[in-house]
């Protein structure tokens, strides 16, 4: 295996070319699957994603997601300089965000910014590829009916998973399933938004100009409630963030009451991540609808 400084040249020669130079490289961040490295060279200074124990093509599924975010919305997403594969590591390298002071406009503007995003819309539920969210794959096929996608691709798979990896038992997977008849007509009739995926508060930051940026997502074509519901999950944003959203595109009547049920998602998510700290409050969730 190489040392890191040799990784970090090859991964600077494969994206920006030979004449760059390494100089420097900074652990920024460091997660169970990834980590995230501030990267100084000849050229510049970059952000760089590394992953060495997942599918190769993980990091190429986030670039692509990054790359269709930038075209859908005015929000700052930090620019893709390339991805690949060097060793046994996989790695994503785009522009290096310093961060800054949030300007006073900073919530007002991701709510715009996010009913811009999810304006951009099409006939299908899905994604035309398969991606992540975190570690996790995350299926997308074409599918016409939301209810039919979020129970097939998303809440389906995670379960299960749970289920094989003994962190639930059989009688709460049945008792699971067993809402889904009951979620029937929840979910307002509306087109296919494109979603960043995995919205809370780690995944928007600051720009150095003090203007809300997204990086890592887990984009589809999805309801767009999961976003709001997902950016309420640990602690919510901003008031608002969410009265910008609501007068820039409002959301259909009664949206508290389906909070938890898009939430049974990013919390399966945590599940089968994090282990069964994450269990009672999918539990409390379901117990409605008994």
């Amino acid at each position: 295996m190489l040392d890191l400084n040799g990784i970090y040249e090859q991964i600077l020669f494969q994206t920006l070319g030979p004449l760059a130079e390494f100089k420097s490289a900074t652990l920024i961040a460091a997660g169970n699957h990834n980590q995230g490295i501030r990267l100084a060279c000849s050229e510049g200074t970059f952000f760089l994603k590394l992953n060495f124990d997942h599918e190769k093509d993980i990091l190429a599924r986030e670039a692509q997601g990054l790359d269709l975010l930038r075209k859908s919305t005015f929000l700052k997403v930090p620019e893709v300089y390339g991805y690949g594969r060097v060793d046994d590591y996989n790695y994503l390298l785009t522009e290096f965000l310093a961060g800054g002071k949030k300007q006073p406009n900073y919530w007002e503007n991701l709510g715009i910014g996010l009913a811009h995003l999810h304006l951009t819309q099409r006939e299908t539920f899905g994604l035309e590829s398969d991606n992540f969210i975190a570690s996790l794959y995350q299926k997308n096929p074409d599918t016409d009916d939301w209810l039919d996608f979020f129970i097939e691709q998303r809440l389906e798979p995670l379960l299960g998973k749970a289920y094989f990896d003994r962190l639930i038992p059989l009688n709460f997977l049945k008792k699971f399933q067993e809402i889904y008849p009951k979620l029937e007509g929840i979910f307002p009739k509306e087109k296919p938004s494109l979603v960043h995926g995995d919205l809370w508060s780690g995944n928007v930051i600051p720009t150095d100009s003090g203007e809300p940026s997204l990086i890592d997502p887990a984009i589809y074509f999805g309801h767009r409630e999961m976003d709001l519901a997902f950016s309420r999950l640990f602690g919510g944003f901003d008031r608002q963030f969410y009265d910008s959203y609501e007068s820039a595109l409002p959301l259909e009547p009664e949206f508290e009451s389906r909070i938890g049920v898009y939430n049974l998602y990013p919390l399966l998510v945590h599940l089968n991540l994090f282990g069964e700290a994450y269990l009672p409050g999918i539990q409390k969730i379901i117990n409605r609808f008994q």
